[in-house]
């Protein structure tokens, strides 16, 4: 059974003439009419008595008419749905995102989005660290994610912003000079994420290759917390300045002796078939 004999079904019984319903589907009448009885004969049963005043419906076709016009309206429905996305009208797009991106980026870029496209969804899982974030879309669970580069050849990235890692220290410290020394840095006790954090590696890293050896005194899982500690004169702490936002009053930052940044940016599967919902996302990224 095909659509299209619905259709023409539809159009005989509506207009009682197979003339006029070829008119109406611009189709010659031999087609609908070849059309009718191709039907006819898959189901088995008569659905037009034909006369010189035209084609009246059997009592069968009376009960299958209801039933076309439905198929016929959930497949026009399933058409629409797919034009509107294709529109921008209406979709989903699911975003992946570190915590700190997550906390201080996206909820401008989504407002922004919306704005734009308000009947696209946003659905945004927040996840500890970068890894996750690509495990997340591996699996399907997310469109675009937002990581480290550089990244794998099994993504495809557009690079966002790049994020200073900074020194933040009390309110209280004076640097001797008119830059932070990493001798002055280490004298402090260190308040530090945990140093499995896969984001904290190239800061101990960078410190190590130019002669310091970073120990956390305090390991805390949460940046909030770290400001917070460091605000009360607890110590000293390095984070990206993206995951310290807001720094409040009682804090000092300062770039590393020797700068250090981390490049994020967002990524999908590479070659993978995105929806335009995606793509827009994408647009309002790039402008931010």
């Amino acid at each position: 059974m095909k659509l299209s004999q619905l259709r023409i079904l539809i159009a005989v019984a509506e207009r009682g003439n197979f003339s006029e319903a070829a008119l109406h589907l611009e189709m010659s009448q031999s087609a609908v009419s070849h059309a009718i009885a191709a039907l006819e004969n898959l189901l088995g049963v008569v659905l037009f008595v034909r006369g010189r005043h035209g084609a009246r419906l059997t009592p069968v076709c009376e009960e299958v008419l209801g039933h076309a016009r439905e198929i016929v309206n959930r497949a026009d429905a399933i058409a629409q749905a797919a034009a509107d996305a294709r529109g921008l009208k209406r979709g989903q797009v699911r975003v992946a995102a570190f915590r700190s991106a997550a906390t201080h980026l996206l909820p401008t870029v989504i407002t922004r989005f919306h704005q734009q496209h308000p009947g696209i969804t946003v659905n945004l899982s927040e996840h500890e660290d970068y890894p996750h974030v690509e495990q997340s879309l591996r699996e399907g669970q997310a469109d675009l994610g937002f990581t480290f580069m550089p990244v794998s050849e099994e993504f495809e990235v557009w690079r966002v912003f790049q994020d200073e890692f900074i020194a933040l220290l009390p309110a209280t410290f004076q640097p001797v000079g008119q830059h932070l020394t990493w001798a002055e840095l280490v004298q402090h006790p260190l308040i530090m994420p945990p140093k499995g954090y896969i984001m904290m590696r190239p800061v101990y890293d960078h410190a190590k290759a130019q002669g310091y050896s970073l120990k956390a005194d305090y390991e805390v899982e949460t940046d909030a917390t770290i400001v917070s500690l460091v605000a009360q004169g607890l110590g000293a702490a390095i984070l990206p300045r993206l995951a310290a936002e807001p720094i409040p009053a009682g804090v000092k930052t300062y770039s590393l002796p020797i700068p250090l940044e981390r490049r994020v940016g967002v990524v999908t599967i590479a070659q993978s078939l995105l929806s335009p919902a995606v793509y827009a996302f994408l647009d309002v990224l790039k402008t931010q």
